[in-house]
């Protein structure tokens, strides 16, 4: 049983030097730093560098044993990238 979670990023030697966002990777620990699930976030490379903070991705959760667990999805919710009509859902 978890009362709390971690969640770390893990940060890509490609992404950190040209600073471009690669897909998204996570994992996730318990208090003990003990790590319980780990997180793919799937999207594609022109969401991930021109629509970043309102991109549509979905997340895989998986066990230690790879058995996915969780799946998180957020469709895009607007007409344009750059003019959202619509609140973000997931």
């Amino acid at each position: 049983q978890l009362d709390r979670i971690i969640i770390h990023q893990q940060v890509e030697l490609l992404e950190a030097i040209l600073g471009t966002e690669t897909s998204s990777k996570y994992e996730i620990k318990n208090h003990l730093g003990q790590r319980v699930y780990f997180a793919v976030e799937e999207n594609g490379c022109f969401d991930r560098n021109l629509c970043s903070p309102i991109r549509s991705f979905t997340i895989r959760i998986a066990d230690n044993a790879g058995r996915e667990v969780i799946t998180v999805n957020r469709p895009l919710r607007c007409n344009s990238c750059w003019f959202p009509c619509f609140l973000q859902e997931v």
